[in-house]
């Protein structure tokens, strides 16, 4: 039993930071997900995939893995890189591309 703590990324939908400054702490899947005959939904009898539990700060994640006895692993967050561009950089004279309509 293995459980991954990190702080999730911005998804594609957002144009803002929201639900992204808390850190996650959730289990790896030790079973595989089977596909259902009949019906072919995608089933697990692994019922620790369903917990998520979330904190303000990494320490007070591990602490409670550690204090659960169960072993961790961090993944550090990759913080964006936002570029600056202006609007005026579309009709400059040194462009790589021309611009068209």
């Amino acid at each position: 039993m293995v459980a991954r703590i990190y702080r999730p990324a911005k998804t594609a939908m957002q144009s803002g930071k929201g639900k992204t400054q808390r850190w996650v702490l959730e289990y790896e899947p030790e079973v595989a997900r089977t596909v259902e005959p009949l019906m072919g939904y995608t089933s697990s009898s692994d019922m620790k995939q369903q917990v998520r539990l979330y904190f303000e700060t990494v320490e007070e994640a591990e602490a409670c893995a550690s204090r659960l006895g169960v072993a961790y692993r961090v993944e550090k967050p990759k913080d964006r890189i936002v570029r600056g561009a202006s609007y005026s950089d579309n009709f400059r004279f040194d462009r790589s591309a021309p611009w068209t309509h």
